[in-house]
């Protein structure tokens, strides 16, 4: 990862899928843009819904609007960035409809949550600790567990993550150490 970004399309597979979209060959941009970040945005996703089926829904539905509105992408970011801001805002308005669906509080939702990380142990290494985190990591509120994910799992710096939520480095810092502690007094808790 580039810290700070200051020339943000560098990675040659980004140029090249925004060359095939510019020739006119979007479908293999599109083949080669999904073969490149299909694998570390669905454990993004699958952090974030922890449900199989929504992450792959939501996968798709990252690609289709990244696929749909290439031709508005300007660079000002790394293409990896752009799909990790789609696929962060496709998380967050998931979760936010399937509260509002059932009128449910994050604290309501969390033992369905809960549930499917128990039950879909593939999308963390399945030992106990993991499992333990994991648990604590579901307690924290969504942008914060965003957050959390991003620094801790995809070892975001916090310039990248500043474009992909649009929050201030100060802020994401502050976010990412309140969740830190969050995390810490769940685990002694749970002891």
């Amino acid at each position: 990862m580039n810290k700070g970004e200051s020339t943000p399309v560098q990675d040659p597979v980004e140029l090249e899928i925004i060359r095939l979209f510019g020739a006119g060959e979007g479908d293999s941009a599109l083949r080669l843009m999904m073969r490149t970040y299909q694998q570390i945005l669905y454990k993004h996703i699958r952090r974030m819904v922890v449900d199989h089926d929504a992450a792959d829904d939501l996968l798709q539905v990252t690609f289709i609007k990244a696929w749909q509105n290439l031709g508005n992408f300007r660079g000002e970011a790394r293409l990896k960035t752009w799909l990790y801001t789609i696929a962060s805002n496709q998380c967050l308005s998931y979760l936010k409809k399937k509260r509002r669906v059932f009128f449910l509080s994050i604290h309501d939702i969390e033992p369905e949550l809960n549930r499917q990380l128990k039950a879909g142990t593939d999308v963390i290494d399945g030992d106990e600790i993991s499992l333990v985190l994991q648990t604590a990591v579901l307690k924290l509120p969504d942008k914060q567990r965003l957050v959390f994910n991003m620094k801790y799992y995809d070892d975001l710096d916090y310039e990248t993550m500043s474009r992909i939520t649009g929050t201030s480095v100060g802020a994401l810092k502050a976010s990412y150490h309140h969740a830190v502690q969050k995390i810490q007094k769940q685990i002694k808790s749970s002891d």
